[in-house]
C-alpha cells in the first residue's frame, strides 16, 4: 500500500497529471454555402509538468473526426474527444435570460390572479339571478292562491323588492367583471410581449462535447490552444441591391450576404470571413475505367411500346434526353474552379437556430448603356434594358433574390445570374409604359396576303407596330422571330422590311433582332414575312 508514495519520492520529478477545465468560445468563422470552419482560441495557465486541458463545452453536434488543435506555449501530446458522458457543467444561463423568465412568470401569476378575480365575480351575478328564478317560482306556487289578501300583499311587496335588489346586483356584478376583464387585456399584452423577449434571448443547448489535450512544459507556461473544425450546420447566400441611374448611365451594385447557423451555441462577437468554395462538393476528377466490347448474334427486335406521358425525360427523344442531361450538368458545375473570399470588416454576432443576419459589403459601380427592349410577340410593352460589362474586376455570385432599383425606386425582386469579371449581361428593369407595342397578322381585307395555307404550304405576312408616348428619345432593340426547319423537303423563306441587324440571335435559330432610335411622339413599324413549303402527303407540325 505505501509503495506508490515511495516510488514517487524516490522520482521527484514523475508529477501526476492534472486535469485543467477550460472554457472556450467562437473567435473566428470561415462561412461557405453550406457548412463552416470554426476557430476557437482558449489561453490557459499550467504550472511544470504533465496536464491536461479539457473542455467541456463543445457543442455536441461537434464532428470531433474533423477536430485539429495547434498548442502555442506549450509541447503538445495525444488530443482525446469525448460525445458522450461529458462531466456536466453549470447552466450558461445569462441574467438578461433569468430576468426575461422572472418577468413571464410575475406576469403568468398576476394574470391568474386577475382571471380568479373576474370569475369571482361573475360568480355573484350567477347568484342573484338564481335568487330572482326563485322569487319568479315562488310567485307562481299553489299554496299563493289560498293566501288572504293582507298575506298575498305583504307576498307580492316582498318578491318585487327581493327580485330589484337581485337584478340590480346582478347587473353591477356583471359590470365590475366586464370592467375587470377589459383591465387584463393589457395585462395579457404584456405577457405576450414579455414571452417574446424571453424566446429572442435564444438559450443554447445544453448537450456538449468533451475535448482533452495532453501539454506538458519544464516550468510555468501560458500559451494558447486553437481549435479547428468544420461543421455542415450553417451557411451563406448572396444578396444584391442594383440601381440603374438613368441620368448617369452608372449601374450600382451593393453586395451583402444573409447567414445562418444552427450549431446549438450562439456566436459573440466572431471574426467573419465569406468564401464560395464548396468544401462537400467533389474534388477529384471521375476515373475512367476500360471498356469492353464484343459482338453477338443480333436479337430479335421489340416490340413497339408507345410512349406514356409524365415526365420531360419520358416524353424526349434520344438526341433530346442528351441535351438535357448535358444542361443540367453544366447547370451544376458552373461555379466549379471559382473560389471567391470576403471577409467582414466588424464583429459578428449570430445566435443558433434564430437569427438569419444581413451583412453589407461594399458597393460596385459600372457603366450601362440604356436601351428599351421591345418583343412585340409576347407583350404590349418594352422594357428598359441594361448591358454592362463587369469591368469591376470582382466576380458577381449568382443569387437566389436581387432587389432592382431605377434612380432609387424599387422595381423588381427576382434571381441574379453568376456574372464573372469581364463578363457581359443584359439586366432588365421594369416595363417602360409609353413604349407601346402591337404585333398583327395582317388580313387580306388589307390588300394583303396575310395567312395563306393550302395542302402543302404555309404563308404569313405580320406587321410589328411600336409607338413612342414616353415624350423622351429612346434607342430600342425589337425581337421577333420566323419559324426554322431541319429538314430538306420542308423549305422556308422569308423577308423582313426593314432587313434586321441580327439573326440567330444567341445562337436561338430564327430569331433576330432590329436596332434603332426612336424620338418622342415617333412611331414605327416592321413588316416580316415567311412562306414553307412542303411535299404533297406531307403534314406540317
Amino acid at each position: 500500500m505505501r509503495l506508490l508514495p515511495l516510488c514517487l519520492l524516490a522520482c521527484p520529478t514523475a508529477l501526476l497529471a492534472d486535469d485543467i477545465p477550460l472554457r472556450s468560445e467562437v473567435t473566428a468563422v470561415t462561412l461557405y454555402p453550406q457548412g463552416a470552419t470554426v476557430t476557437r482560441e482558449v489561453p490557459f495557465s499550467i504550472p511544470a509538468g504533465d496536464h491536461a486541458l479539457v473542455l467541456t463545452d463543445l457543442p455536441r453536434g461537434t464532428p470531433l473526426d474533423s477536430v485539429r488543435v495547434a498548442i502555442d506555449g506549450a509541447a503538445m501530446g495525444g488530443v482525446t474527444t469525448r460525445s458522450d458522458f461529458v462531466p456536466p457543467r453549470d447552466p450558461s444561463t445569462t441574467e438578461a435570460i433569468e430576468a426575461a423568465r422572472a418577468r413571464v412568470d410575475r406576469l403568468e401569476a398576476e394574470l391568474r390572479d386577475g382571471r380568479s378575480a373576474v370569475a369571482a365575480i361573475r360568480l355573484e351575478a350567477e347568484a342573484a339571478s338564481a335568487r330572482i328564478s326563485f322569487l319568479e317560482r315562488l310567485a307562481g306556487a299553489d299554496a299563493v292562491a289560498s293566501m288572504d289578501v293582507g298575506a298575498l300583499r305583504e307576498l307580492s311587496v316582498m318578491i318585487g323588492e327581493e327580485t330589484l335588489t337581485a337584478k340590480r346586483q346582478a347587473l353591477e356584478a356583471r359590470l365590475r367583471a366586464d370592467e375587470a376583464e377589459r383591465g387584463l387585456a393589457g395585462l395579457e399584452r404584456d405577457l405576450e410581449r414579455a414571452r417574446a423577449e424571453l424566446a429572442a434571448l435564444v438559450p443554447e443547448k445544453p448537450g456538449n462535447a468533451m475535448l482533452s489535450v495532453s501539454v506538458s512544459a519544464d516550468s510555468p507556461a501560458e500559451g494558447t490552444a486553437t481549435v479547428r473544425y468544420v461543421i455542415g450546420t450553417a451557411a451563406w447566400q448572396p444578396v444584391y441591391d442594383l440601381d440603374l441611374s438613368r441620368e448617369t448611365g452608372t449601374l450600382s451594385i451593393a453586395r451583402g450576404a444573409f447567414v445562418t447557423q444552427s450549431t446549438g451555441e450562439n456566436w459573440t462577437d466572431v471574426a467573419l470571413t465569406l468564401q464560395t468554395g464548396r468544401p462537400g462538393d467533389r474534388t477529384e476528377p471521375t476515373e475512367i475505367l476500360p471498356e469492353l466490347r464484343r459482338i453477338e448474334e443480333e436479337p430479335p427486335a421489340p416490340a413497339p411500346v408507345e410512349p406514356r406521358a409524365g415526365t420531360l425525360m419520358e416524353s424526349a427523344g434520344a438526341g433530346d434526353v442528351a441535351a438535357i442531361l448535358r444542361l443540367r450538368r453544366e447547370a451544376a458545375g458552373e461555379l466549379e474552379g471559382l473560389v471567391a473570399s470576403y471577409s467582414h470588416p466588424g464583429p459578428v454576432s449570430i445566435a443558433s437556430d434564430a437569427d438569419r443576419v444581413r451583412l453589407s459589403f461594399d458597393t460596385l459601380r459600372t457603366g450601362a448603356e440604356l436601351i428599351a427592349t421591345a418583343a412585340p410577340l409576347g407583350d404590349d410593352r418594352a422594357f428598359l434594358t441594361a448591358r454592362i460589362t463587369n469591368d469591376t474586376g470582382e466576380m458577381i455570385l449568382p443569387a437566389a433574390s436581387a432587389m432592382f432599383h431605377v434612380d432609387g425606386r424599387f422595381v423588381a425582386r427576382r434571381p441574379l445570374a453568376l456574372l464573372p469579371a469581364g463578363g457581359k449581361a443584359e439586366l432588365a428593369f421594369g416595363p417602360i409604359d409609353g413604349l407601346r407595342l402591337e404585333r398583327v397578322v395582317l388580313d387580306r381585307s388589307e390588300g394583303d396576303r396575310g395567312v395563306l395555307t393550302t395542302s402543302n404550304t404555309l404563308t404569313e405576312v405580320v406587321r410589328l407596330k411600336i409607338e413612342n408616348l414616353t415624350g423622351s428619345d429612346w434607342p430600342l432593340r425589337v425581337i421577333d422571330r420566323v419559324p426554322y426547319t431541319e429538314q430538306e423537303d420542308l423549305e422556308l423563306t422569308w423577308t423582313a422590311d426593314p432587313a434586321p441587324d441580327e439573326t440567330d440571335l444567341d445562337g436561338r435559330r430564327g430569331v433576330m433582332a432590329w436596332e434603332f432610335e426612336l424620338p418622342a411622339g415617333a412611331r414605327r413599324a416592321i413588316t416580316l414575312e415567311y412562306e414553307l413549303g412542303w411535299p404533297e402527303g406531307m403534314v406540317l407540325r
